[in-house]
């Protein structure tokens, strides 16, 4: 009787928990999309987002106004495609900051942006994610970009 009433308890644990994620797995897709999104990969990266991701870029124009900028997905393939190969780009990731609740994962990356090898802007990305069953897809991409309070 108390053996089955210990498995009683613990069955429904192990159905709960019985598919569980790392954020190493959530920190390689992420990484993945910056190298198709460094190789200009859009045929991947598409594949890497939900058909209804919402992108949206947070910054202040020149008279310091906030400014929020929302750009549908394949307007964000055209334009990374369009980046001609003689100019190279490069958003180097400074650290990863990620949460699991069992499909769903969010994830905080401060960066720095190099265009043509120059320092041009840094900020923070915040992806929110889903596991599909096979895979961590994009589901939103927020990120701020700022020039002022970047390096120390």
């Amino acid at each position: 009787m108390h053996k089955t009433l210990l498995l009683l308890f613990l069955l429904p644990l192990c159905t709960i928990n019985g598919q569980t994620h790392s954020e190493g797995d959530v920190r390689q897709a992420i990484d993945d999309f910056f190298e198709y999104f460094h190789q200009q990969d859009t045929v991947t990266l598409r594949a890497m987002l939900a058909d209804d991701v919402q992108l949206r870029s947070i910054s202040r124009n020149r008279e310091g106004e906030i400014q929020m900028r929302a750009q549908p997905m394949d307007n964000f393939l055209v334009s990374l495609a369009s980046i001609p190969d003689t100019l190279s780009f490069q958003e180097k990731l400074l650290d990863y900051q990620i949460a699991i609740d069992g499909d769903m994962a969010t994830a905080w990356t401060p960066y720095e942006f190099y265009l043509g090898g120059n320092f041009s802007h840094c900020g923070v990305n915040a992806f929110q994610l889903y596991h599909d069953g096979s895979g961590w897809r994009i589901i939103a991409l927020a990120d701020t970009r700022r020039r002022a309070g970047c390096k120390d």
